[in-house]
C-alpha cells in the first residue's frame, strides 16, 4: 500500500535513508521537507512495515524526483515500480510536462527503471555524489 507520508512515517523514512543511501539525509531533513508546500512524500508499506518512499518536488510544470528507496530486503519485487507509478500519476494531476532526476553512474538497476518510465539520459554532473564521489547521470523523461 502507498500512501501520503506524515510525521509518524519520518523515523521509518530515516531508517531507510541510512540503510539506502552512502549520504543519508538527517531527521531535521527529512521532517522539514515533508512541510514544503512543493514536495510530495510517499511511502510504501509491505508486510507490516515502512518498506519504501520517494520524494519528489513540483515547481510549475517540471517535477524533480529527489530520492527513491526501497529497503534491501524487500528489493526485487516490484516495490520501486509501484513509487513510480504514483510518481507519475501524481505528476499527471498537477499537468506536468516532464520529470527529471539526477542518478549515480554505477547504479545500473536504477538507470534501467527509469528507462523503462521513458527517461533518457541528458547528460552528466561531474563528482555529484559522495562518499564515494561518483557522477551523476541526469535524466529526463519529456512524455509522462
Amino acid at each position: 500500500m502507498i500512501g501520503e507520508m506524515t510525521p509518524e512515517d519520518v523515523l521509518s523514512v530515516l531508517e531507510i535513508e541510512m540503510q539506502c543511501f552512502s549520504n543519508p539525509w538527517s531527521y531535521e531533513m527529512i521532517k522539514n521537507g515533508l512541510e514544503s508546500s512543493l514536495d510530495t512524500w510517499l511511502v510504501l508499506w509491505e508486510e507490516g512495515t515502512t518498506a519504501g518512499y520517494c520524494v519528489f518536488r513540483t515547481i510549475a510544470d517540471e517535477c524533480e524526483l529527489l530520492r527513491i528507496a526501497i529497503l534491501p530486503r524487500f528489493r526485487g519485487r516490484g516495490l520501486s515500480k509501484k513509487l513510480m507509478d504514483q510518481m507519475v500519476f501524481y505528476s499527471r494531476q498537477k499537468e506536468v510536462k516532464s520529470i527529471f532526476l539526477e542518478v549515480r553512474e554505477s547504479n545500473d538497476r536504477a538507470r534501467n527503471l527509469y528507462k523503462s518510465y521513458g527517461f533518457v539520459e541528458e547528460g552528466i554532473r561531474k563528482h555529484y555524489y559522495l562518499n564515494p564521489s561518483e557522477n551523476a547521470v541526469l535524466m529526463v523523461c519529456h512524455h509522462i
